[in-house]
């Protein structure tokens, strides 16, 4: 049976530190009962914009137990047009509510007129479009009262209007509004093979210093009309060990930054998601505390 905490109860901030995973319902049960040692998990906060029911109830049950970190899909951070403000205040809310240890979005855009898209959509790397997604940004971090980490984008399509490389027009947003960073690892990988160049150039020139949370996850393969290999940000399936390989490179340079593997489509059962888990805590656990002087000189 599930233990329910009162959401009148404003539970501390949480401190968020080593690994965690995605929060799927069909897993709870299994969690409360084994209270296995994971960091964190992640919430989607579309999924819980709702004011009570079944899945506060559990929420609230995890909550009690392991820190939140706090994920979101549909402020649509790039889009031209205004922020929803009432999405922003429902968000807002749910900050309150659960006083996850991070927050974070996507560098993407899924709204047009009066209509959503499901989908996280990419942006010409621009200076009208930079300033937009700099606005946008400080209205939620006003919104929110807390710093937000903007997430790298998967793209499957590049703009011939932009004029300036996507890890520089992301270090400008992060200079300009004191945010800082989610690296999803997954997403270099899927980039570096649809566009042609090597995922290691583009962390050694990525703005490490400014990431608060990595993300690991699982990419599917196919080919493009050409017959170029091309992947799709699926998050079906297993970490590939490219991606771990690129990970160990980015945490040898920073030390331990909180981790999440994603397993959002085809979930596992729950011993094969948190194996995956066990991974990356070993690999942070190898990385220990030496390298923070070496991302100190980076800053």
């Amino acid at each position: 049976m599930l233990t329910s905490v009162s959401t009148r109860q404003r539970q501390p901030r949480a401190h968020i530190a080593g690994c965690g995973v995605g929060l799927k319902p069909e897993h709870i049960e299994e969690i409360l009962s084994d209270r296995p040692a994971l960091g964190f998990f992640e919430i989607h906060a579309e999924n819980y914009m709702g004011e009570g029911g079944p899945p506060h109830r559990q929420l609230e049950a995890i909550r009690a137990l392991y820190p939140l970190s706090l994920h979101g899909v549909g402020l649509s951070i790039g889009s031209p047009r205004p922020l929803d403000r009432d999405h922003l205040t429902r968000l807002a809310a749910l900050a309150r509510r659960y006083e996850p240890g991070l927050f974070s979005e996507h560098l993407a855009w899924s709204s047009h007129n009066e209509g959503y898209l499901n989908d996280l959509l990419p942006l010409p790397y621009t200076d009208e479009t930079l300033a937009v997604v700099c606005s946008h940004i400080d209205q939620v971090q006003e919104a929110m009262g807390r710093r937000m980490l903007l997430e790298n984008p998967s793209t499957y399509v590049l703009f011939s209007e932009s004029t300036m490389s996507e890890t520089d027009f992301i270090g400008q947003i992060a200079k300009r509004t004191g945010c800082g960073l989610l690296l999803d690892v997954n997403n270099v990988m899927v980039c570096a093979t649809n566009h042609g160049f090597a995922a290691t150039d583009y962390l050694d020139v990525f703005p490490l210093s400014h990431v608060g949370e990595i993300h690991l996850a699982g990419f599917a393969e196919t080919e493009d009309d050409s017959g170029h290999p091309l992947l799709i940000d699926a998050h079906d399936s297993p970490v590939r060990e490219a991606v771990w390989g690129l990970y160990r490179t980015v945490i040898e340079r920073t030390g331990p930054i909180p981790t999440l593997i994603e397993w959002d489509n085809d979930v596992p059962e729950w011993s094969r998601l948190l194996s995956e888990a066990r991974l990356a805590e070993q690999l942070l656990a190898a990385t220990g505390a030496a390298p923070e002087a070496e991302r100190r000189r980076a800053v």
